[in-house]
């Protein structure tokens, strides 16, 4: 909470209680990160732009927006980090604004706060209801008694995991740099897409955390897969950064994410 306004770390944080309201969430920009604000009722909201990234997956959710009615905004990747709504309020500069928000005065270059406070006083009605969505969890050639799982999400991880490795399309910058936001569950590796790597290196701020739990870790670039697409990191991701225990199974920059897989379950 920030005075009347919702600023929270992850769209999925948001409840009931964010109907009619207008939030700042810090999750990608992306189609299904727009639909679940919607779902939860936001009258507006103000995400990550996540790097832009491959065709424009970080910054693909305001048009869907739109398409809705509801105002919607990116901050820009090098100004807050992702993963922190009260550092994109800080810090975070507006990159991109979609027609219903521009018709209210939001503009790239305008400071997260004030584009915040404009929404409020326009006293929007709260999203219309939408259809479903549903985030996609596949299984991948595993080896052995070991399984690969692509996630759209990170928050698909489920004790069931274990032992496994999960290939999402999630940004891989912590909650509030909340450590046991890495993963829910003891993986034994994991990888994301780097939303650009941003200030701070928020992008990729999973990687120490995983480490210091003994899971490797690494992330794609984000203008090789597309953020919020578990598949798209699976056949079109390429490494951009690994943490010690990836780089000693084999992880490496510049290697394909099905490789980066491949030398994970070599190490099994």
């Amino acid at each position: 909470m920030d005075g009347g306004r919702l600023v929270l770390d992850s769209v999925t944080q948001l409840s009931s209680a964010a109907r009619g309201r207008v939030a700042c969430c810090a999750s990608h920009g992306g189609v299904y990160a727009a639909w679940y604000a919607a779902r939860a009722g936001v009258s507006a909201v103000v995400l990550h732009d996540a790097g832009i990234g491959r065709d424009g997956a970080g910054i693909g959710g305001l048009d869907w927006l739109a398409g809705h009615g509801v105002p919607g905004a990116t901050v820009g990747f090098r100004t807050a980090r992702i993963g922190d709504g009260a550092d994109m309020m800080a810090r975070g500069v507006l990159s991109f604004v979609n027609a219903p928000a521009a018709a209210l005065g939001l503009a790239p270059g305008m400071g997260c706060r004030a584009a915040m406070a404009l929404l409020e006083s326009a006293r929007l009605p709260a999203a219309p209801e939408v259809g479903g969505m549903g985030e996609a969890r596949h299984e991948l050639p595993g080896r052995g008694a070991m399984r690969v799982f692509a996630l759209d999400s990170n928050g698909l991880v489920g004790p069931g995991d274990a032992g496994h490795i999960v290939v999402t399309g999630s940004h891989g910058g912590l909650l509030g740099g909340r450590p046991e936001t890495a993963v829910k569950a003891a993986v034994r590796a994991a990888l994301y897409n780097d939303a650009g790597i941003g200030i701070d290196d928020a992008g990729i701020s999973r990687l120490p955390a995983l480490q210091a739990r003994g899971i490797a870790g690494a992330t794609v670039g984000a203008d090789t897969a597309l953020i919020g697409d578990g598949m798209s990191t699976w056949r079109d991701g390429i490494i951009s950064a690994v943490n010690p225990l990836a780089a000693e199974r084999g992880g490496r920059i510049g290697q394909s994410a099905r490789d980066f897989v491949a030398a994970m379950l070599e190490h099994d």
